[in-house]
């Protein structure tokens, strides 16, 4: 039994996840920006859409929800907190919520900063960690609604997750991430090969995602941030680069 995660590409760098339980073949997918993209992936399985997860309230993040749910059904998560501003939800979680889906559970991690009612979801029957837009490859959300502390904290929370748990974040922003996390640690040589990686699939057009969660230990400069002081100013300087 495990669950497995396949982006698909949204709009203009979104990824939706398309979740899959092979136990029992039930079928999620998380954050999707708009509805045609997810029904092709669905299509392309000859799969239905049992579950719908979503991260945070933003549109480029719910915009396909109300045609997905007038077609297939399914039953919408989000974060309780927040339901005033996501759509219509079916349960309602909150941090350490245990969500079945099929023989697995999406375990809830409360991550604001990105947007205060932000949620991560965790899955260790798969090792797979859906952090929307809190946590990028080399990069984190912006903070529209939180404080960098507060974000700090956030991501300080996946630090009890496996190295090799895979991270499926929300956007393709890895390749500017890179140029960026360089200027902060223009020696680490972990992160100098990381951006060749990440420069060769993008001239393929390739997903740099997901990413093992150890690799972005070893050079994203937010994860490696020693304290919120030092990631404010990292955030700072991020948003001015």
């Amino acid at each position: 039994m495990t669950v497995t995660a396949q982006a698909i590409p949204m709009l203009s760098d979104n990824y939706s996840w398309l979740l899959t339980e092979s136990a029992t073949g039930k079928v999620g997918i998380v954050d999707p920006a708009e509805a045609g993209p997810a029904i092709a992936a669905l299509e392309a399985q000859g799969k239905g859409l049992d579950f719908i997860f979503l991260t945070h309230h933003h549109d480029d993040h719910t915009g396909g929800v109300a045609e997905l749910v007038a077609k297939y059904h399914p039953v919408v998560v989000g974060n309780g907190a927040d339901a005033h501003r996501l759509p219509k939800l079916d349960i309602a979680v909150h941090e350490g919520s245990l969500v079945e889906f099929g023989a697995a559970k999406l375990r809830v991690i409360e991550t604001p900063g990105h947007t205060l009612g932000h949620i991560s979801y965790y899955i260790a029957d798969g090792d797979i960690l859906l952090p929307g837009d809190t946590l990028f490859s080399l990069g984190c959300g912006r903070l529209f609604e939180g404080t960098a502390a507060q974000m700090y904290n956030s991501i300080a929370k996946y630090s009890e997750l496996p190295d090799d748990t895979l991270v499926c974040a929300g956007h393709e922003y890895t390749a500017s991430n890179a140029t960026f996390a360089l200027t902060i640690e223009p020696e680490n040589k972990a992160l100098q090969a990381r951006a060749k990686e990440i420069e060769a699939l993008r001239a393929k057009s390739q997903p740099t995602l997901p990413v093992r969660l150890d690799l972005e230990r070893a050079t994203n400069p937010f994860i490696r941030a020693k304290n919120a002081e030092e990631f404010a100013k990292i955030r700072t300087a991020k948003d001015n680069f």
